[in-house]
């Protein structure tokens, strides 16, 4: 039996909702989200990676390797492709590969690389896909073969569920092609650094519950089958709107939004599982969440505790941002202190350490300073950024110490600042001014580290998201730029240092500088205010 849609591998990874919106024709003309300007460099950053290993690939297979064109109709690209794997082609590049009507899938794959009894799928993608360690199965780009594969003795694996999904859905179209070639499943990836091919054995019981790759896939990929099939026959819908993490950047997010605040959804207070688990239940609206006793559990839920659930939507319902879940709040302070917000570029590197100095006099001035370095990431220089701000920072604590003075360094959400503390002394280990890794591990282990995003986490209720963006208002902090955030740092930072070809833009600079310094300074707002009389006017959790 012909399926009547076709899918991408993307759909396997894909809000199940999304599925039905994007097949259904009735919401053809229905209000979307423009295309995000950074969703949409880091699409053509890939696009330029992949050129890249291309290029590097055919300088090394020469002639042996063919690329289908991308500049023609995708009917042509598959017919290209389905006769360069009948001539056996050694490496096909940007294969399109022959669409498979009964499985309903359709879409390409990077790279082609003929074994001895057919192909096997590499996917280029622009993320690391290894680790420090050792145990998995690499090749060089030089001989990018499953055949000349060998355990890694300086890499181990960086589970990275996205790829292998895409991988398996590729060698269903081989195998529905019949140009898979024989054995157990195996596909490559090229990642960032392009220097080698992480191979994966698709048949691996590598997946929560023993399943493979596989298994998951043609488990997702089977009921995503079955959502867009019914919404492009008008049957029922099998996917219902329901508030989760990635409805943050889905373009269909008006059209959710819309439902789930006519339905008064209860995942507008909890998400995924929790949401999915209460409704089972026959919770399904923030009004009857509201309604639960706190100390009287219905369901087990994942993501949060009952009790918090049931104040989060009472505070919901009165549109409070922040609620306290304790009675006096616990913020360690000190005579010195110091904020610390860290700035990266994806996984490149970090390219400015900014920090907000306050507290009693340690012989340096108080208030804001950025150590950065300017050249394109990943560079040399970025070293002797971090050797600076390290040095600035140890300083200003053993100064502190000498005079007798309690010293404390804050942040919002150490993940960030410690993954990059820790992989700037590794990485530049030996040059002036790095600390060793025991010394970062000492730091940020000690009692001199402040995590506030943890405080805010374990002392707060929030009904509308726990960033620095949603609370430090709630302090009574404004960022100077409208559009100051993460994700649009990034642009500013390509800009900043001319990374497409324009010369470096000093206005950026300065625009990053001034981001940076009030991340920091929203940081030590929020923590004056979490110290501050003002709590007393904060609702208390308990009285809701």
């Amino acid at each position: 039996m012909t399926s009547q849609v076709q899918l991408d591998a993307g759909v396997v990874t894909r809000c199940r909702r999304r599925v039905h919106l994007e097949h259904d024709p009735t919401m053809r003309d229905a209000p979307t989200l423009p295309p995000d300007p950074t969703g949409q460099q880091r699409k053509a950053d890939a696009v330029e990676h992949r050129r890249a290993v291309a290029t590097a690939l055919g300088r090394v297979v020469g002639s042996d390797l063919m690329e289908i064109p991308h500049d023609v109709p995708s009917a042509d690209r598959e017919r290209v492709t389905l006769a360069a794997m009948q001539a056996g082609v050694p490496f096909i590049w940007g294969a399109a590969l022959p669409r498979d009507p009964r499985g309903g899938r359709r879409g390409g794959i990077d790279l082609l690389v003929k074994e001895s009894t057919g192909y096997v799928p590499v996917l280029v993608v622009r993320h690391k896909v290894s680790d420090p360690g050792q145990g998995a199965r690499t090749s060089p780009l030089t001989l990018p073969r499953p055949g000349g594969a060998r355990v890694d003795p300086l890499r181990k694996v960086r589970p990275q569920p996205r790829d292998q999904l895409r991988l398996a859905h590729a060698q269903r179209q081989l195998q529905a092609s019949g140009f898979a070639a024989a054995g157990r499943a195996t596909g490559g990836v090229i990642g960032m650094d392009a220097d080698v091919v992480v191979w994966h054995d698709l048949e691996a019981p590598t997946w929560p519950g023993g399943r493979n790759a596989l298994a998951e896939y043609d488990s997702r990929f089977s009921d995503r089958l079955a959502v867009a099939s019914a919404a492009a026959t008008g049957a029922e819908p099998l996917a219902r709107p329901s508030r989760i993490v990635e409805c943050r950047s889905c373009p269909w997010w008006p059209v959710c939004e819309t439902d789930l605040k006519a339905a008064r959804d209860v995942s507008l207070v909890v998400r995924g599982e929790d949401a999915t688990a209460l409704r089972k239940a026959g919770v399904t609206t923030v009004d009857d969440l509201a309604g639960l006793d706190p100390d009287q559990q219905v369901v087990p839920l994942v993501g949060m505790l009952h009790a918090d659930a049931v104040i989060l939507a009472r505070a919901w319902l009165r549109d409070l941002t922040v609620v306290r879940r304790v009675s006096r709040m616990d913020v360690p302070r000190a005579d010195v202190e110091v904020d610390v917000d860290m700035e990266s570029f994806g996984d490149l590197g970090a390219y400015m350490w900014g920090c907000w100095l306050s507290g009693k006099d340690v012989g340096e001035e108080h208030g804001y300073r950025a150590f950065a370095t300017w050249e394109p990431l990943p560079c040399a220089d970025e070293a002797r950024s971090f050797a600076e701000f390290w040095g600035w920072l140890t300083g200003v604590r053993l100064r502190a110490r000498a005079r007798g003075l309690s010293f404390k360094a804050y942040c919002y959400n150490e993940l960030a600042e410690n993954r990059w503390l820790l992989g700037s002394a590794e990485r530049f280990k030996g040059q002036p001014g790095i600390p060793t890794l025991g010394q970062v591990r000492e730091f940020i282990s000690s009692d001199s580290w402040v995590d506030l995003f943890g405080i805010v986490r374990e002392q707060f209720l929030c009904a509308h998201g726990k960033g620095l963006k949603t609370i430090a208002p709630v302090a009574g902090f404004r960022w100077r730029d409208p559009e100051a955030g993460g994700e649009n740092s990034m642009r500013w930072y390509r800009d900043a240092v001319g990374m497409d070809g324009h010369p470096p833009d000093p206005d950026q600079r300065r625009r990053l500088l001034e981001y940076n310094e009030d991340d920091v300074r929203a940081t030590h707002t929020l923590r004056a205010w979490m110290t501050s009389d003002a709590m007393d006017d904060l609702p208390f959790a308990g009285d809701l």
